[in-house]
Parts: structure tokens; C-alpha cells; sequence
């Protein structure tokens, strides 16, 4: 075991250490783990980029926003003792992804577009008209689950009534999830129309607490797991065939769209001009969800960190 300085003398045990795509963690006691949160850009389940305060962003963003929707659904998060750093509570995770979508867009083999436009008429369970035109805003938002690797192909599209009868989730908790996911993007819509922008579509990633409880877990409504265009110009955007403007990950998206990279090899590098404006837009959208200024931890975080969070060797 180990302590982290300034964390009031947490101990953590640096031999439980897991890292993802984005984060690494380490267990604390009392059933909790500290969450670190890099500034690597995955797409398509691959490192990409590196984004400058990407990592910063998502945790002060995802704290913001966990803070403020307890009366939704509880989450996981405890406190937040360094800019990249998070303590939340464990949880087992639920093997599906919960995305949100509040209108008809997107490249990607699971996106609505993507399957409307190759002709589909019903995906994930729901009847889509003729005659719609991609980025369109939906009557209302609906909840597409995709598979996570634990329960067959990754990102498999599902139905609602597919997660219950393939028993990935049991019917009283996925209707407790539905209901919560649906709650926290109409509060997420809410506040980003005060914020003169439009949240498309989100990811949300729930749990089990140890009581059997469901629980918000992740991250929330950050660029990276959430889909931000600018209000002002949405419509004439869309009247035009344009793309919105955007305040989240699309400059990569598009790039590696345009070279035709699907995840397959290795990435390519990414353009100085790419990363910064992707790194503008993370910014912009916390400043403006939040209303709060972007105070940048110091760089690199790698240094930060090991002063701050001394003697764990997170990155």
C-alpha cells in the first residue's frame, strides 16, 4: 500500500491497478478506487491521439455533471483531488452500452444514419419514416444499447426488449436504466440549450453498487462520450447540407473519416492543427456547459501527477 499526499493520507494498492483506453485506477479502501484521466483520444477501441487538457476536461466536466444529477440517479463519484484525477465508489459494471440519441446522424456502423441511409427502416426496435435527412432532430430521444465484448460481438446494435430476453440485464434494472438514461439527457439538453448548444447524443455507462443498486458510472456528457453542436447555426447547417458546427471530438472523427481509417492497423498522425482545435472545443464546452473558467493544470500531467499523487506511477 501506498499514500496519496494531499489526498488526506488515502492508501491505495498500487498491485490493483487497471487501465482502459483513457483512464487508469487503483483500488482505495472502504470499496472505492481513484480514477486518473489521461489525455489519449480513442476511436473506433484505439489510441489515436494525444489531446493537450483533454484529460482534465473530462474529469472536471464529468464531476461538474455528476454533481448536479444526483436527483436523477445516484453515481459514483466521490471527489476529485487532483484536475485529472477522480475518487469514486466501485461498482460492477452492466455489459451494455447505453447511448442516448437525440437525433439522426453519424458514420459509424451502429449510428443511426449510418443504418438509415444503407436503407434500414427499423433499427434498434424503432420505425424511422421515409424522407429524413441526416443531422435531423428526433420527435424524441431514444435509448440504442450495443454490446459490450462480455456478451458477443462488440458494439452489436440491440433492442431494449433484446437486452432483457438475451439476459444481459434483468428487466427491473434496465427499466431503472432506461428511465434514468432518458431523465439525464433531457437535463443534459436542458443545459446545454442555456449554453447555446445542441447535445446530440450520448454514451452512459451504468453499474451495480454493492447493494444491488443501479449506478451512473464513467464518465458524463464530456466531449468524448457526448455529441455538442452549435444552436446558432444548426439550422442553416442543416438547410444547407453542412455539417454543424461542432464542440467535441468531430475534428478527429472527420480527419480519420477522410483518410478512410476504420480501426483497422495503425492509426494516422494526426495533424498540430487537428489536435488543437480539437483541444479548443473540449475547452470551449466545458467553460460554456458549466459556466465556470478553465483554470489548466500544470503540464505535463505526467509531472503534476507525480507530485500530486506521488509514489503510484499512474501514467
Amino acid at each position: 500500500m501506498s499514500t496519496i499526499s494531499g489526498c488526506s493520507d488515502l492508501e491505495i494498492d498500487l498491485a490493483d491497478r487497471r487501465t482502459g483506453k483513457v483512464r487508469v485506477s487503483y483500488a482505495l479502501p472502504g470499496n472505492t478506487r481513484l480514477f486518473l484521466t489521461t489525455d489519449r483520444l480513442s476511436a473506433f477501441d484505439q489510441i489515436v491521439a494525444v489531446v493537450p487538457f483533454k484529460g482534465q476536461v473530462l474529469n472536471e466536466l464529468s464531476a461538474w455533471w455528476f454533481e448536479n444529477s444526483r436527483h436523477i440517479v445516484d453515481n459514483h463519484f466521490i471527489s476529485c483531488p487532483d484536475p485529472n484525477a477522480t475518487i469514486g465508489h466501485t461498482a460492477t459494471p452492466l455489459a451494455v452500452e447505453v447511448v442516448v440519441r437525440g437525433v439522426i446522424t453519424g458514420t459509424t456502423s451502429t449510428s443511426l444514419w449510418h443504418q438509415y441511409s444503407s436503407g434500414a427502416r427499423k433499427i434498434y426496435g424503432y420505425e424511422f419514416p421515409d424522407g429524413l435527412r441526416k443531422n435531423t432532430v428526433l420527435p424524441h430521444a431514444i435509448v440504442t444499447p450495443t454490446t459490450k465484448g462480455e456478451t458477443g460481438e462488440h458494439d452489436e446494435p440491440l433492442t431494449c426488449a433484446d437486452v432483457v430476453s438475451r439476459g444481459i440485464v434483468n428487466r427491473d434494472v434496465w427499466n431503472t436504466v432506461q428511465n434514468a438514461a432518458l431523465a439525464l439527457f433531457a437535463h443534459g439538453q436542458e443545459v446545454a440549450q442555456k449554453a447555446g448548444l445542441l447535445l446530440a447524443d450520448t454514451k452512459y455507462e451504468f453499474g451495480l453498487a454493492s447493494d444491488g443498486s443501479v449506478m451512473l458510472i464513467d464518465e458524463m456528457h464530456t466531449p468524448d462520450s457526448s455529441r455538442y453542436w452549435e444552436l446558432n447555426t444548426y439550422q442553416a447547417r442543416l438547410d444547407s447540407g453542412e455539417e454543424p458546427e461542432s464542440l467535441d471530438k468531430e475534428p478527429v472523427r472527420l480527419a480519420l473519416d477522410a483518410v478512410g481509417y476504420n480501426g483497422s492497423g495503425n492509426p494516422p498522425v494526426l495533424d498540430g492543427a487537428i489536435i488543437s482545435a480539437t483541444t479548443q472545443r473540449y475547452i470551449s464546452a466545458y467553460t460554456r456547459l458549466t459556466g465556470r473558467q478553465f483554470i489548466p493544470g500544470e503540464y505535463p500531467v505526467q509531472q503534476r501527477l507525480k507530485k500530486n499523487l506521488q509514489n503510484i506511477g499512474a501514467l
